[in-house]
């Protein structure tokens, strides 16, 4: 993985919303409408991708786009309007739930005959569809903490504190190779595939980048604090057991010594990651803010339909 800040070469667009922007930010055409993103699939490639690259601003931009389109006004108005569309979505497909207790109890429940990604991958994942996971959530994992890191000044006490500890173990504790995205990059390199930042986000699925923009959308919003803490607990707590299965698949197809250790790794963090998460940064967080736990809520459910669906897209896939 690349240790600078130079960003990757601007994707090709998927439709007019993501031409729109791309043309922007290379100075040779027009934003799109703000109105045009009403009408568009919400989940799609287009609207997604569009949304990812504004995004990608905040992070480590693009190789030719100038810094300060970081907050370009006429973008952040397009980018608003995505965003609108895309969590209005969100929030009419995401199923209801009584209340956090038993949301979380639900997390921690294995099933006994699991058919997700991990399973199917343990049983029966070659190094091929080990490959084509791992283009897939390196555009998740080699950003996976960074917009955590944005609710860390919108948290106090406990929260905070919690928090802060679990993200210090993700950026490597101290360690800059034990960074967990350099983790990846190495589980990456053992599969032979490129480990540059942003390197296959043409290959990315739309289901794929709307996991990603949800962390991002969370991030960014402080009204959306407990959303992002949902999340982050949604993740949390059911890595564990998925890493576990997930070492098991790579072991079992040879993939190399790096790819088993990055779950081997997760393994044995989250299962401690998961505690803290439940105990000091949920309850701590509700313990200040008790009118936020619907959003908690919200972000632990909305992460799941949209790990659902990304894992439907990938083995729907492989079947063909």
């Amino acid at each position: 993985m690349s240790g600078g800040q130079d960003g990757p070469p601007l994707p090709r667009s998927r439709g007019d919303l993501s031409a729109g922007v791309l043309a922007h930010l290379r100075g040779t055409g027009k934003l799109p409408a703000v109105r045009s993103a009403t009408g568009a699939d919400p989940y799609g490639d287009d609207l997604q991708l569009a949304l990812y690259i504004c995004y990608e601003l905040h992070y480590r931009g693009f190789a030719e786009v100038d810094p300060a389109s970081e907050w370009d006004p006429a973008l952040l108005e397009v980018r608003g309007a995505l965003e609108r569309r895309f969590e209005s979505a969100l929030r009419a497909d995401v199923p209801a739930t009584a209340g956090l207790a038993e949301v979380l109890e639900d997390l921690l429940v294995e099933p006994v005959q699991g058919t997700g990604l991990s399973y199917v991958l343990r049983e029966r994942g070659d190094l091929g569809t080990l490959r084509s996971y791992a283009v897939q959530r390196s555009l998740y994992h080699l950003k996976e903490a960074d917009p955590h890191a944005w609710v860390l000044p919108r948290l106090s006490g406990r929260a905070k504190a919690g928090m802060a500890a679990v993200e210090y173990d993700e950026f490597g504790a101290g360690r800059p190779e034990q960074v967990h995205a350099q983790l990846f990059a190495d589980l990456m390199t053992d599969l032979g595939l490129e480990t540059a930042y942003g390197h296959y986000l043409d290959d990315g699925h739309a289901e794929m980048l709307a996991l990603v923009n949800l962390m991002s959308l969370f991030g960014l919003h402080r009204r959306l604090r407990g959303a992002l803490v949902g999340h982050f607990a949604a993740v949390e707590i059911t890595s564990s057991p998925a890493s576990r299965r997930l070492a098991e698949a790579m072991k079992r197809a040879g993939a190399g010594p790096a790819a088993e250790f990055f779950y081997t790794e997760h393994v044995e963090a989250d299962a401690v990651h998961e505690q803290v998460v439940r105990h000091d940064v949920v309850r701590g967080l509700l313990d200040d803010e008790p009118h936020l736990e619907p959003d908690v809520v919200f972000g632990i459910n909305a992460t799941g339909f949209l790990e659902d669906r990304i894992g439907d897209r990938m083995l729907a896939e492989w079947r063909h």
